[in-house]
């Protein structure tokens, strides 16, 4: 187990004079706020629950030559394997790698235990998947003084009741939270105090600042910007002139600044479920068939949670990768199974017949009815983050 502890931890208060505009931004109190996230969440289940795979190279999800790979354990990663990397390609890199079939019901299971431990603490939780957090512990529900106590405490209790381990970020907003979690992986505590926060940033590259994507740092990259320390040195106006609304985004976080709040029992945009198929389908009937059981896990979902939709998605990856979505929406809710089932058959009967085989299909619900944030969900029967 991996602590960094620098000084004056848990001041978490106004850290000092930052410029006119930046301390303008700054609110008048700090939050405390802790990012848990779970070390190779799902591998990790696997290797608890069967002996035969602790210390070994583990990916969950996919096989030898199909579908991706939904989540890999630290020995695959030593590989270069990844989440969201073709199965075939994970193989190549780790000869030795065991294929397992993902239990998402246990992972599930063992997702609620945790977020149990959580509401000891705060009721304003916001997970992000069924292994990640954000919990706002300002004021916290025990009256423990610090921040880090509170995430050391989380930490042994997640260890003692799932035999599982969990890496902590804990700072005065979600996105250097979220960084300080990353930061000492595995099993690893680290905090970001607000005379570290501006510092901190500029070190890193704008690779590794959550909410920028490969595509975007590929973009920074070619405008000069490598680290956080040339973001910052770039005007708001340049960054909105390149990033649109996001630049404001980069503007700030470049400087250690986040106001977004902690949204507890936030409402999602749109849930939904895809499968890689072991061998490629080229009839209407084998894609009709092999979609029936995703329709089923989604309208699961929808049942469990009360979610409801106006929007279907179907999502159709070919056998060389091509990759195409069709789209139909209705004026009232999707109130049952066999609605949605309808409107996926008749956007998937519209793509046949086929000149190439279908190696994966998706379907998702969107414009949910109380959707109010940003964000998208999907069910946890895919990719591992």
């Amino acid at each position: 187990m991996m602590v960094m502890m620098p000084q004056d931890t848990d001041r978490l208060t106004n850290g000092g004079e930052t410029g006119t505009q930046e301390a303008a931004a700054q609110p008048a109190w700090q939050r405390k706020i802790i990012h848990i996230d779970m070390d190779a969440f799902y591998a990790s289940v696997e290797q608890r629950d069967n002996p035969e795979l602790r210390g070994k190279p583990v990916a969950v999800g996919g096989s030898r030559e199909r579908g991706v790979v939904a989540a890999a354990s630290y020995e695959a990663r030593k590989f270069g394997v990844r989440s969201a990397m073709p199965s075939i390609t994970a193989k190549r890199r780790c000869p030795d790698l065991i294929f397992v079939k993902p239990r998402f019901d246990v992972y599930e299971a063992v997702s609620r235990q945790i977020r149990e431990i959580f509401a000891e603490y705060t009721h304003v939780i916001e997970p992000l998947s069924l292994d990640e957090a954000y919990l706002d512990v300002t004021e916290n529900l025990k009256g423990i003084a610090t921040a880090t106590e509170i995430a050391m405490e989380i930490r042994a209790k997640i260890r003692a009741e799932t035999s599982l381990t969990a890496s902590a970020g804990v700072s005065y907003n979600k996105f250097l939270a979220k960084l300080a979690s990353d930061y000492k992986k595995p099993d690893g505590l680290f905090i970001i105090t607000p005379k570290m926060g501006p510092a901190f940033v500029e070190n890193l590259p704008v690779g590794k600042f959550h909410g920028v994507g490969p595509a975007t740092t590929a973009k920074m990259n070619k405008l000069g910007i490598e680290t956080g320390r040339d973001l910052r040195a770039q005007s708001l106006a340049f960054l909105q002139e390149h990033f649109g609304k996001a630049g404001v985004f980069y503007y700030w976080i470049a400087r250690g600044i986040d106001d977004r709040p902690v949204r507890a029992n936030r409402v999602r945009k749109s849930v939904g479920a895809e499968n890689t198929f072991a061998a490629d389908l080229f009839t209407f009937e084998a894609a009709r068939d092999a979609l029936s059981s995703i329709i089923d896990k989604v309208w699961r979902y929808c049942e469990r949670t009360g979610t409801r939709g106006r929007t279907v998605t179907l999502k159709i990856k070919y056998a060389d990768f091509h990759q195409i979505t069709r789209s139909q929406s209705l004026r009232s809710l999707i109130e049952g199974r066999r609605v949605l089932e309808e409107i996926s058959t008749e956007l998937l009967r519209a793509q046949f017949p086929v000149t190439k085989g279908i190696r994966l299909l998706g379907i998702s619900i969107s414009a949910l009815a109380a959707a109010d944030s940003a964000d998208s969900e999907q069910i946890p029967l895919g990719i591992e983050r």
